[in-house]
């Protein structure tokens, strides 16, 4: 996929409101001709080489993206080795000269994730680098990110590219209400609701998903890798899925953003494999030992200086504070807001900022002003100031007509330390609230809990003698699903047995 401008109200670091810039998928564009052989020699496809303008737009987007998803992971060597992988992966897709051209990141985000724009600039997270088990598998996610590339195919769908936030465009996802995007409540909700968590994407189709594991299954056999590590690490991100959907709720709309906006994981692996036999190339290279020595001590889940989640609660040590989301409800915490969703039509998104206007009033009125856009007005009635748990707090509501009925659209604003955070919050007209215990829950967190606040990070162990499934899984920095987790995370059945000297993956803190 092909990452897109976010859009944002308030970024949590203090420096404001920031309008949504789109230039990104505007300034993408492919030219010059290239061959390379086609998926399981197949006939050769035409492919565009970088140009200068790949090359300029993509340099003009790399910060940008970094600034969205986390910036670059620069806690280990992960990085330097996810460059050499991704640098000799990318190179089979015959679209540049040498692997030099390609420019690889590491990105700092707890969201599984990859994409890869022109002008050479591939990414993957290292939450979905974690998910993997061996080098191979590594490969294979980067050679189907820039298979899109090589296949030109962000250049087919441009013009209709969708946003698919984790609850973003959520009216059309979770309520099924068609927006009125020319009106002011149209913008408030696209604006509001939809914005502020680093998922946005260029949506592909299922048949250039298909053309994509294609070509990465090609680029693995081109390269010396086994090809069948497509298949085992779609099996990977499949079980990865379900288990995310599991520990929120069942909440499919939670699901990983690669498996969110890539189809259906699980009836790709067949095909994959079947794909991969068709290349002739029979074993090939996993370095399964080289890989999890590189990834052990990489960071996991959410890194503290943006905020963890834990069960239903949400940490920020570094400003001390925290919130409880209500039960049946889960959390996605991207860079710059935290997405709160449920399985019903209520929704809501916490953000923050530098105070508007010098007292919380105005900056309840400036985050409606944002919503609403340039030239509009959002009558959202009168402001109520409160307190909430000793913490200054102010709040307004403001009613929208949609085509399935009215919707109350509610800012809940606090000042901490100078500072302003808010929630944003969507219910239908009629239906209890069910964010009031939200509201109550924000409160300071005292120094020892910040201080108690710990990071996740992969441990990489040697199965000892007498160690079980059972034994490894209760070592996992959870309070639920443990065993789970741990299978997940090792790609292992239910009743695999393990061996004196195995290296496996665990989640520590």
């Amino acid at each position: 996929m092909i990452a897109a401008r976010l859009l944002r109200v308030t970024s949590r670091d203090g420096k404001g409101t920031r309008m949504p810039k789109t230039r990104i998928i505007a300034a993408i564009s492919l030219a010059a001709l290239a061959f390379a052989a086609g998926p399981g020699g197949a006939q050769p496809r035409t492919v565009q080489a970088i140009s200068s303008k790949d090359k300029e737009s993509g340099a003009k987007a790399h910060p940008e993206l970094l600034q969205e998803f986390g910036g670059a992971y620069t806690g280990g060597n992960q990085a330097a080795y996810v460059t050499r992988v991704g640098q000799k992966i990318a190179f089979q897709s015959g679209i540049a000269g040498s692997e030099r051209e390609f420019t690889v990141t590491l990105l700092n985000s707890p969201v599984n994730n990859a994409f890869a724009i022109p002008g050479g600039y591939v990414y993957v997270t290292r939450q979905l680098m974690a998910l993997m088990n061996d080098e191979a598998e590594l490969a294979s996610v980067l050679g189907h990110e820039v298979g899109h590339v090589a296949a030109q195919h962000g250049q087919q769908r441009q013009k209709t590219a969708k946003r698919n936030a984790i609850f973003g465009a959520i009216l059309q996802v979770v309520t099924g209400v068609a927006l009125g995007g020319d009106s002011a409540v149209g913008q408030l909700l696209q604006q509001g609701i939809g914005s502020g968590v680093q998922l946005v994407t260029l949506k592909y189709g299922r048949a250039q998903e298909y053309e994509a594991d294609d070509l990465g299954v090609s680029y693995l056999a081109k390269a010396g890798y086994d090809p069948t590590a497509a298949s085992t690490m779609l099996a990977s991100l499949a079980a990865q899925t379900a288990i995310d959907a599991r520990v929120r709720g069942g909440d499919a709309r939670s699901t990983p953003a690669w498996a969110s906006t890539h189809p259906d994981p699980g009836s790709r692996v067949k095909r994959a494999l079947d794909r991969a036999k068709s290349t002739g190339v029979v074993g090939g290279v996993r370095n399964r030992d080289p890989f999890l020595t590189a990834l052990s001590g990489v960071l996991y889940d959410d890194d503290p200086h943006t905020g963890i989640t834990e069960g239903r609660d949400f940490l920020y040590p570094d400003a001390r504070f925290q919130f409880t989301v209500p039960q049946g409800y889960g959390m996605a915490n991207g860079a710059d807001a935290v997405a709160i969703t449920g399985g019903g039509a209520a929704q809501a998104q916490f953000s923050g900022g530098a105070m508007k206007g010098g007292n919380l009033a105005g900056y309840v009125d400036s985050v409606f002003r944002t919503l609403a856009g340039e030239g509009a007005a959002i009558d959202y009635g009168q402001i109520r100031t409160t307190r909430v748990n000793g913490i200054e707090a102010a709040t307004a509501s403001a009613q929208a007509k949609a085509s399935s009925g009215q919707v109350n659209v509610t800012v809940f604003a606090y000042q901490l330390d100078g500072k302003a955070y808010h929630f944003l919050t969507l219910t239908p007209v009629g239906s209890a609230n069910g964010f009031e215990s939200l509201f109550q829950s924000f409160r300071r967190m005292t120094a020892a809990e910040a201080a108690a606040v710990k990071p996740r990070r992969v441990q990489v162990v040697a199965v000892k003698a007498g160690d079980t499934i059972a034994s490894l899984s209760a070592r996992m920095a959870y309070a639920d699903f443990r065993q789970e987790r741990f299978l997940v995370l090792n790609a292992l059945a239910a009743g695999a047995r393990l061996s004196a000297g195995q290296r496996v993956k665990i989640v520590t803190y």
